[in-house]
């Protein structure tokens, strides 16, 4: 498609002056567009209602359709994430070490940008502006295919972050977004590699698998978020409710949010009537197995496909275990992993729980929604990666740069 090997060409030329940045320079225009978005508040509600409008019309749920709302409040937050990025350190540029081999050369290992970064996403607008001032600070080029749900957003948005990096003398071409959602577009953007250096797809199991699927350029893969709560024998069941309700409740569209509760056998029948009326207080649908219901008996009884479950919504599996080794083994077979978490005032058993999971995050005491960039005091991130090659769990600044070794020699020559 040549709109889009054009914006690819255009991307490119963008690098360059972004490699050439000074941090002082960035830092300034960051702040600038903090301060624009805030500035154009109404504007940026305006085309989400659009965008609301047409998703309740088109029958989306409750939970998906707060994923997709703006506020004034998260118009504030979005830009207090801008901020924040700006006063991190640029790892830019960094030397992370240096060494003198035997022919005397001195080798450092210095960061630099990944180059042009591609980025699939659905539905959450505020991915818009952390993805491109992420990409901006790392002196990255950003070529942005938002889902056609957020789609007025996501235009206001960039048409603002494009005027704030012109207005800061920076190329505004920095910061691209496809306006055809096309999946045939989609499909187009996983293939240039002329252009493109990296590509990383946020949303969905079916689009993250998509990508993974047809994808021709490297790939960064963020995971969906089936995520655990385990509750120990020796667990406050105070401390081990609040965290649940929160983990469930507090915004169950989000991929750090819990699906499935698991809970020790000799602690079950004692917690586990309060847990669900708590969790039915923020109208939390149960699905359970037979020992739940033996203790709750108006739960929905879970089925095994529930285990394997992201639901996004107000729905919780709920488990019970015989023992620590069953519940590291149950998320280990049906996590995402993403972020998992254990409630136990036992160490020796926190410690087993840390070193057992395979998660990017894992939790002793707290809830899964802490798994996100601005929590981690990244500013924002570029998505959560549940892989293991060069980045894992919340990406940030650092996350999108690549290494060059940089040798300093004397007229050496390899004999």
């Amino acid at each position: 498609m040549s709109g889009l090997v054009e914006m690819g060409k255009r991307a490119k030329v963008a690098t360059l002056a972004l490699s050439q940045a000074k941090t002082k320079q960035k830092n300034e225009a960051l702040l600038a567009l903090a301060e624009r978005l805030v500035a154009n508040t109404a504007v940026i509600l305006a085309a989400n209602e659009k965008d609301l409008a047409a998703a309740a019309d088109n029958g989306v749920k409750d939970a998906m359709l707060d994923r997709l709302r703006l506020t004034a409040e998260r118009v504030v937050d979005m830009a207090e994430g801008v901020k924040q990025v700006a006063t991190l350190a640029d790892p830019i540029g960094e030397v992370t070490h240096m060494w003198k081999n035997e022919a005397d050369l001195t080798i450092g290992k210095q960061r630099v940008p990944l180059g042009v970064i591609g980025i699939i996403y659905e539905s959450r607008p505020n991915v818009t502006v952390d993805a491109a001032v992420l990409c901006f600070k790392t002196g990255n080029a950003t070529i942005l295919r938002g889902g056609s749900e957020a789609f007025h957003s996501n235009i206001a948005l960039v048409k603002i972050i494009r005027e704030s990096l012109a207005a800061s003398d920076f190329p505004a071409d920095a910061v691209q977004i496809l306006e055809d959602t096309s999946r045939e577009t989609a499909q187009a953007l996983m293939k240039l590699n002329a252009y493109l250096d990296v590509l990383i797809p946020r949303g969905s199991a079916r689009l993250i698998q998509a990508v993974l699927e047809n994808a021709t350029v490297p790939v960064i893969e963020t995971g969906t978020g089936n995520c655990h709560v385990y509750i120990d024998k020796e667990a406050q069941q105070e401390m081990a409710t609040k965290i649940i309700v929160n983990a469930k409740a507090s915004r169950p569209s989000v991929c750090n949010a819990a699906e499935t509760l698991l809970i020790h056998e000799a602690v079950a029948s004692a917690f586990l009537p309060s847990i669900i009326a708590k969790l039915r207080e923020e109208n939390v649908e149960i699905r359970g197995d037979e020992q739940v219901a033996a203790v709750v008996p108006d739960v929905i009884a879970a089925t095994e496909s529930d285990w394997e479950t992201e639901f996004a919504d107000y729905i919780l599996a709920i488990k019970v275990v015989p023992s620590d080794d069953a519940a590291i083994a149950h998320i280990n077979q049906y996590g995402t992993k993403h972020s998992e978490a254990i409630v136990t005032d036992n160490y020796f058993t926190s410690q087993k729980f840390l070193q057992q999971v395979d998660a990017a995050a894992v939790y002793v005491n707290a809830s899964t929604r802490f798994t996100d960039g601005f929590e981690f005091g990244f500013g924002a991130e570029i998505g959560i990666s549940t892989q293991k090659l060069h980045a894992r769990g919340p990406m940030g600044l650092n996350e999108l740069t690549s290494t060059k070794y940089i040798i300093y020699g004397e007229g050496q020559i390899r004999e």
